[in-house]
């Protein structure tokens, strides 16, 4: 129960605080008073985005409060966010002049999300412009699974329902992945090839290139090996005869003197060598044989190595085996993406059949409960003034799962007799609209925790018998909570167990909004003034004192 609001330089408040009781709570006062500002104030405490337009004064924080008489059953949330309980449990916001916002319960700091979950379990506010609701699938299912005792069923759902979604964008990123994958894989397979093709780890770019010189210019070391070789061992004129003469003279020199002996040595051992190293050269000329097939082999592999050179923009076999070794990374990461895929297809699958079973749970919950919901809603539109009123549920099986399910809700409605029902969108007018709101608010209501409910001039387009009858229905459901009513309805306004009047004031040239608690006469000038203007009247008065019977 919402037993105090405390507000603090916010829009045209300077500082406003006020009482609360059980029951009935009723809230009057003329347009532009300020009472949406009070209503916009606990808004704030809902997690509401916050504005510094509604600052009063730039210059210190906004202040608002709200305190709540909760009982042990919230204790559980407490705990689980670390925070003190208290049976009197303050939830605050702040607004800092610059914008920035603050959120506490019972003092102790929390985030907005936070704040949200408590006072969602706490209070609701509904305002007239908000029976759009009647339009919308989230809230037809709303209706229906409080009734139907799904409350827990559908939360769960939800939970495992949002798990699986997020599972299957999972899947698809991952396959948009793989697809841009496979094309890119492609390429980077040719390129493996390429590489592992040449078997560079044995590849010696060096030899291939000597090989190949000596391939390609054959006859030309074929031909200078052979004069080389003519020359040397001409007859007679031949370099080798040349020299053995020398080395003959020399070794006569060397016997008549020992000086010479160790030229002689040296000459006679290069003599040696030279001959061995000439008869080589011509042992490597006839041993010389060029074979084509080689040749177009090793310009083969010398040309794709230097293709990959620019390829890859690298110029030594080193750094081509590194390229490859990375390419062979990847693939065995290509692998893995398909292994995550293959898992996360059969955990969907497995999430997939656990909501279908659930869904159906939900389903059979909803048809079981469909017909008392129109019976208990169209008792309460006959008791509003409506009383040819039809409404009927219409449940349609849907292929895919959604967040509801796997069906697709209509509500129908038609406030007069010998016409088909329709779409409510299409077939109720402004003036039925509150009272269809009304009437299914006091069904959620039974079937709901929720202790505190605000109903901002729901009551508005309707007078006389109806009106009466709305405040009856008020009456009623404050029996089981807290309802706190805005209204300009006299009739509703009388059967208030508490009244209050949002007041606007000058105040040292200043216009101030404020909120007052009426007593009984007060409650009575009230309801008087709300029938008749302005100046009240006798006739008034003695209506006002009928109504508050």
């Amino acid at each position: 129960m919402l037993s105090r609001i405390f507000i603090q330089n916010f829009a045209l408040i300077d500082s406003l605080e006020i009482t609360l009781n059980k029951g009935l709570q009723v809230i009057t006062g003329e347009t532009g008073a300020g009472k949406s500002i009070i209503l916009g104030a606990l808004r704030l405490i809902l997690g509401e985005r916050a504005d510094v337009k509604s600052i009063q004064s730039s210059e210190t924080k906004s202040v608002v409060e709200a305190e709540f008489i909760v009982n042990d059953h919230f204790k559980s949330f407490f705990e689980e966010n670390d925070l003190d309980f208290d049976i009197n449990t303050v939830i605050r916001r702040e607004i800092l002049p610059t914008g920035k916002s603050r959120a506490f319960i019972n003092d102790v700091p929390v985030t907005l999300e936070t704040l949200k979950i408590l006072s969602s379990k706490l209070i609701d506010i509904h305002s007239q412009f908000e029976t759009s609701n009647l339009f919308d699938e989230e809230y037809q299912f709303k209706m229906i699974d409080g009734l139907s005792k799904n409350k827990t069923l559908i939360f769960n759902y939800q939970e495992d329902f949002f798990a699986y979604k997020k599972l299957v964008k999972e899947l698809a990123d991952y396959k948009i992945q793989l697809s841009e994958g496979n094309k890119e894989n492609d390429y980077k397979n040719f390129l493996l090839e390429e590489l592992t093709e040449l078997n560079l780890d044995e590849f010696d770019l060096e030899d291939i290139q000597n090989q190949l010189s000596r391939q390609e210019n054959a006859e030309t070391i074929v031909e200078n090996l052979s004069l080389i070789f003519t020359k040397m061992d001409q007859e007679e004129i031949g370099v080798l005869d040349s020299l053995l003469d020398i080395k003959n003279k020399l070794a006569k020199v060397a016997a008549l003197s020992h000086q010479y002996s160790k030229l002689n040595q040296r000459f006679e051992e290069n003599f040696v060598e030279l001959k061995d190293l000439v008869f080589d050269l011509q042992n490597e000329a006839e041993n010389m044989e060029t074979n084509p097939e080689t040749l177009v082999d090793l310009t083969v592999q010398l040309n794709k190595m230097n293709a990959l050179f620019l390829k890859h923009k690298v110029n030594s076999v080193a750094e081509l085996i590194e390229i490859r070794d990375q390419l062979e990374r990847e693939q065995t990461g290509f692998a893995d993406l398909e292994n995550v895929i293959s898992k996360l297809e059969k955990k969907i699958e497995t999430a997939s059949e656990k909501l279908e079973k659930t869904a159906a749970i939900l389903s059979e919950n909803r048809k079981k409960s469909i017909p008392n919901f129109v019976k208990k809603t169209e008792q309460l539109l006959h008791q509003l003034g409506l009383e040819k009123a039809k409404i009927e549920i219409q449940l349609t099986p849907l292929e895919n799962l959604t967040a509801f399910g796997k069906e697709h809700i209509q509500l129908l409605f038609q406030a007069n007799s010998g016409f088909p029902l329709k779409p409510i969108q299409t077939a109720i007018s402004g003036g039925e609209r509150s009272r269809v709101m009304l009437s299914i608010k006091k069904l959620m209501a039974e079937n709901a925790e929720l202790p505190t409910l605000i109903l901002d001039e729901i009551d508005t387009g309707v007078s006389g018998k109806v009106a009466e009858e709305m405040g009856n229905v008020m009456k009623e459901m404050s029996e089981n909570m807290q309802l706190i009513v805005i209204t300009h309805l006299a009739q509703v306004a009388a059967k208030g167990n508490n009244n209050y009047k949002v007041l606007k004031r000058e105040i040292s040239g200043k216009t101030q909004s404020t909120i007052i608690p009426l007593d009984q006469e007060e409650k009575l000038q009230e309801i008087a003034q709300l029938l008749s203007g302005s100046k009240i009247t006798e006739a008034a008065i003695s209506q006002a004192k009928e109504l508050m019977k």
